[in-house]
């Protein structure tokens, strides 16, 4: 293994473990925070993400970089992103409002991490029973929404890596037509220095793209997932290429 591969790595072990350790300590806070109003646990919550952003940087040299920030609307809206990367579920958190994420069910069983993730009030759905996972993000999406907090959602399902997008899934659409809640773009190139299943992380500096806001109001679900998309992808073969 070469020098640069070898501090790499011992760079990305003293980042995971600052993550393990941020992580149980902030649980506990998390859950004495169960009384506070929602949008401010949230904000305390990201205390844990703001630290794991600021080790990435310090550590492992990664940095990003924001453009569209002014597309960001003042109410509450359903954001639909590219999925390459563990780094958008912690920036995600600091550049756009109190917001709530999709996820699986067992997830919130994990010791510790799953308990922070329970008090931040996600959409915790079945994936394997496919009509009660839509029950289920229609329910708490539009509850999520009308307690002032954004949703977050990646239509593709899984990280995908760079180059190589996946087909968007319309739920987040279909969401955002039936809460009338607007649909902010982003697109993003973080696998390229943080890919998927992956230890080891390479410096550089992320760029995140955020579109113009699409309005739900009077539109087909199929045709505000389709815009996105093609927003989303274009985006990303520009800042690939």
């Amino acid at each position: 293994m070469s020098v640069g591969k070898i501090s790499c790595a011992v760079r990305a072990l003293i980042f995971l473990s600052g993550q393990i350790v941020s992580a149980v300590l902030i649980s506990p806070i998390a859950l004495l925070c169960l009384a506070l109003p929602s949008l401010l646990r949230a904000r305390i919550i990201a205390l844990w993400a703001r630290f794991n952003i600021w080790t990435l940087k310090h550590v492992c040299g990664i940095t990003h970089q924001i453009r569209g920030a002014e597309n960001i609307p003042r109410r509450p809206a359903v954001l639909l992103a590219n999925h390459q990367s563990a780094w958008e579920t912690l920036c995600f958190q600091l550049i756009f409002p109190p917001q709530s994420y999709i996820l699986k069910w067992q997830l919130l069983w994990i010791p510790f991490f799953g308990w922070g993730l329970a008090a931040n009030r996600p959409v915790a759905i079945n994936r394997a029973k496919k009509m009660r996972a839509l029950e289920q993000l229609f329910k708490q999406g539009v509850a999520r929404l009308q307690e002032g907090r954004w949703l977050v959602i990646f239509p593709e399902g899984t990280r995908m890596s760079p180059g190589r997008p996946g087909k968007f899934q319309a739920g987040g659409a279909l969401l955002a037509v039936r809460s009338g809640a607007p649909v902010v773009p982003v697109a993003h190139n973080a696998g390229r220095f943080w890919s998927k299943n992956s230890f080891l992380k390479r410096p550089g500096v992320i760029q995140v793209r955020i579109g113009r806001v699409i309005d739900s109001a009077g539109k087909n679900p199929r045709e505000i997932n389709a815009q996105a998309e093609r927003w989303i992808k274009q985006t990303l073969r520009e800042l690939e290429g």
